[in-house]
């Protein structure tokens, strides 16, 4: 996968754990729920200022962004997230 959509898969996935609308995060990070929505989708190529942007609006560092997530992890981590909701 190319990293502009890893990065969209990272954003989308954290912003989800943060329960977080795109708007929501759109507001906190300054750009719009459009683009937001671009970068999450992998349409969007963005800057390494907005790589910056979206990881403080998230509460993340940077390289946790465009880091691959093994698919496994991340159904692993949503399955012990449904479990212990229950």
């Amino acid at each position: 996968m190319k990293l502009r959509g890893v990065f969209g898969l990272n954003v989308q996935r954290l912003r989800r754990e943060r329960r977080l609308s795109q708007e929501q995060l759109s507001f906190a990070s300054g750009r719009t729920r459009a683009y937001i929505s671009s970068v999450e989708a992998g349409r969007r190529n963005a800057t390494l200022d907005t790589v910056e942007i979206l990881a403080k609006a998230l509460d993340v560092e940077p390289q946790e962004l465009i880091a691959a997530v093994p698919s496994k992890a991340v159904r692993g981590t949503k399955q012990v997230v449904a479990k212990s909701t229950e």
